[in-house]
Formats: C-alpha cells, structure tokens, sequence
C-alpha cells in the first residue's frame, strides 16, 4: 500500500510539533516557517499554519458516543494500538473518546479511541481484530 498524504491546518507550529514529535512520535521531515511534515506511521502529514482557523466540528451518535464528524487516523496492529493506547496514558494524553471494543465476538471486531491535537484536530486511531475484515459489513 502507498502512504498516503494529508494536509491540515493547525494554529500554532510548536504545540503541534511537540505533540506530533514528542507524544506521537512522528519523525519531523521536511519544514519551513508556516509548515511542517511528518511521518505518520509511514504516511505524510503536513501540517500548515492557518490563523483563521474556526475548529467548530459536528457530532455523530455512534455507540452512545458523540464522534466527531471530522477526524483522521490510523488502523494499527492490534499490538501497535496496545502500545499507543499505554503510552498515550503514560504521557497523560487526555482521550476525546476512552479506548473501547466495538462489535466484540462479531465480524469487523475493533478498537478505537479519539483524541485532539493542539489545534483541536481530531485523531481517531483503531485496530481489527482481523484486517482482513476492515471493510466488511457486519
């Protein structure tokens, strides 16, 4: 599979540099003063600089949760999501959405947890009991 790449704005290039760099741990690539890409478990993010910035975001009930209409993230191994999940709370990263299971026992089993970047930019991170199953209705 190809990376894929994602530009977004964000309000302030340092706060999103130490949580992309720090608590993400995304590699810094290429940068200038109004922009900053970063390796995203192997995809591109470029983050850009935008002071008008109005970060008003819809909800959607889904599980008795209110997720966020616009969001972007990851499916991770189930191992990586384990991983993350530990640091992120290790790091007192405040979760959006706590880690829970969806469709437990059933087919397209996952995980999935939300939380925000600086910039109140929604990240949403999962795992598959089975990838193979990741578009399959269930």
């Amino acid at each position: 599979m190809q990376p894929f790449h994602l530009a977004f704005p964000v309000t302030d290039i340092a706060a999103t540099r130490e949580f992309y760099g720090q608590v993400l741990r995304c590699e810094i690539g290429r940068e200038a003063e109004r922009w900053i890409d970063f390796d995203f478990f192997g995809h591109q993010l470029s983050a850009h600089l935008d002071e008008s910035l109005e970060n008003q975001c819809g909800r959607n009930a889904v599980d008795q949760k209110a997720v966020p209409s616009r969001h972007f993230g990851l499916v991770l191994q189930w191992h990586q999501w384990d991983e993350l999940v530990a640091h992120l709370q290790q790091k007192e990263i405040e979760f959006s959405i706590q880690p829970y299971t969806r469709f437990a026992g059933e087919v397209g089993e996952q995980r999935t947890f939300f939380i925000q970047d600086p910039s109140a930019n929604f990240l949403e991170f999962k795992c598959f009991r089975d990838t193979a199953k990741l578009f399959e209705n269930t």
